[in-house]
């Protein structure tokens, strides 16, 4: 039986890459990698990520645009910049909360 993994991350918390210059909100989980293996072998080897770690889904941001990212719990931290993030999806997923925190739909507390 194998172990299940704990993600260290939660829905609706704001987090950065740790390499790249991009910052999302999480709107899910994977337990571990559940991509395609062509998405995973893209990924250059020398920061190529364990398969066998949770995986977040993201509403993402960089400087020129707003994307859907997908990346391992090795490469986020928290991001505790308290800047709002832009991403048009971010209504669809969740509310604002009162402390400026993302909530998914229907749990914000006001």
């Amino acid at each position: 039986m194998r172990e299940a993994k704990v993600a260290k991350f939660r829905i609706g918390q704001v987090v950065r890459h740790r390499l790249f210059p991009f910052r999302g909100v999480i709107f899910d989980v994977d337990p571990e990698f559940a991509n395609t293996e062509e998405w995973y072998e893209a990924i250059p080897e020398n920061v190529r990520p364990h398969k066998n770690q949770p995986f977040y889904h993201l509403l993402a941001e960089n400087d020129e645009s707003e994307y859907v990212a997908y990346v391992s719990e090795q490469n986020l931290l928290d991001d505790s910049s308290g800047e709002p993030v832009r991403h048009p999806q971010l209504a669809e997923f969740f509310d604002k909360t009162s402390d400026g925190h993302y909530a998914p739909k229907g749990r914000a507390q006001h």
